[in-house]
């Protein structure tokens, strides 16, 4: 292991010794994601240590808890990536940080009417986030029907209650009524019966936005006194901040299957960190800082990933072009199973002509989710955290049950998980 940075008196021994001894053998769904966690504790201050230190344990095995419920809950699963290419090759110019914002311009309805018929109502082309106005379009078949010119403050309250406030629901119902107080509506929609406002914008992946809200929920169960929730929230932070470190998880070709390269995600993700991250990463990565601006933070992580999206795809395509079919998977005994994986020496091709990109996230990872932590705890009024002592691991497990067992509905139609 690389000399580390810094040294964290007292707990290093216990530290190198809890590295060496976690078997290698788990995916960065969950052996990388249970080290990041840990890790990330001993970038905190002594007044947080002394109440996360106790619960290493916790914070590490609940590190993969949102992937447990990714078919538990059908809005998990989008929460995990945003397929920024599906907004265009620009999409940080044109697509909106705020997660209303962005509601605003993507959410449409549909109409229905007296008469049986099925009408939608769009966004027009060209609105953006700063205009004074937003046009909707009611529209049957492909043709405009009507428009509507709404101030976008209007407008942008009723997303707020019709939309965004119904988010968890599973029809979003709007009555006409709704409908005909927004200006110039009553004209636009004078047949109307019912409606309902969809929301087709989140299927294609919502990790940026819902880093802010499950940072709020943080800061708050912080601010509370909340003991099980700031234990719960804060291993599954980490796990969202360590999703949004990987550059697969920012493209709709997630898994290479759009480019003849599928299984790269977990190549990536998993065989290249279990192979080198015990023995050869430097994960001592400094203190956690104070995080002035968690909007633009978490959407800045999100952008460096998909920087790097070019250079993951198009380093391993190379590679293929060069070694065999047969020198770049190979089958290998695990628990009892023959399960095939790639080749120990394709890997380390790869992994050298990264240049040490997994171990730079896997880095960044860790002092982000510290910064996180440190921000809900600053922002929280800074409470004494020697409180989280008493909160047995037993009572964390029952906690995170209850979670499991709530909103099981219908399967959302998203992405599979990356295997």
């Amino acid at each position: 292991m690389k000399q580390p940075h810094f040294l964290l008196s007292g707990m290093l021994p216990g530290l190198l010794l809890w590295l060496c001894t976690f078997p290698p053998i788990l995916p960065w769904g969950f052996f990388g994601h249970r080290l990041i966690n840990k890790m990330a504790v001993f970038t905190l201050p002594p007044e947080m240590i002394k109440g996360f230190k106790p619960h290493l344990d916790y914070l590490s095995e609940h590190a993969v808890d949102p992937d447990k419920r990714r078919y538990a809950t059908h809005f998990e699963a989008v929460r995990h990536y945003i397929d920024l290419d599906h907004w265009g090759a620009n999409p940080f110019d044109s697509l909106p940080r705020d997660w209303t914002q962005a509601l605003v311009l993507h959410a449409h309805y549909e109409i229905y009417t007296q008469k049986g018929d099925t009408l939608e109502v769009f966004v027009a082309p060209g609105a953006t986030p700063d205009s004074d106005s937003i046009r909707l379009e009611l529209m049957a078949n492909g043709s405009v029907l009507h428009n509507c010119l709404i101030p976008t403050e209007v407008y942008r309250a009723f997303v707020i209650e019709h939309v965004r406030n119904a988010y968890y629901e599973e029809k979003r119902l709007i009555p006409c009524a709704e409908w005909r107080k927004l200006p110039g509506a009553e004209a636009f929609l004078p047949d109307c019966e019912s409606g309902i406002a969809l929301e087709p914008f989140s299927v294609h992946g919502m990790l940026p936005y819902y880093l802010p809200q499950i940072q709020y929920q943080l800061t708050e169960a912080f601010r509370l006194r909340q003991l099980s929730r700031i234990l719960r929230l804060s291993a599954e932070i980490g796990h969202y901040i360590a999703d949004a470190h990987v550059p697969l998880h920012t493209t709709k070709n997630y898994n290479g299957q759009l480019s003849g390269q599928t299984g790269i995600h977990a190549f990536w993700e998993s065989r290249l960190p279990e192979l080198y991250a015990i023995d050869q990463y430097n994960f001592f990565v400094g203190k956690a800082t104070y995080i002035t601006d968690i909007q633009d933070f978490y959407w800045d992580i999100v952008q460096q990933s998909h920087l790097l999206v070019d250079s993951v795809l198009r380093l391993e395509k190379q590679l293929s072009t060069v070694y065999p079919s047969d020198a770049q998977s190979c089958f290998e005994e695990r628990l009892g199973l023959i399960v095939r994986t790639p080749c120990t020496d394709y890997a380390q091709a790869y992994h050298k002509a990264l240049n040490g990109m997994v171990e730079r996230r896997m880095r960044a990872a860790i002092q982000a989710i510290g910064s996180a932590w440190l921000t809900a705890w600053v922002d929280a009024g800074q409470p004494d955290l020697s409180i989280l002592k008493n909160k047995s691991d037993a009572a964390q497990q029952n906690d995170t049950v209850a979670v499991l067992n709530q909103n099981k509905l219908p399967a959302l139609r998203v992405r599979p998980h990356e295997e």
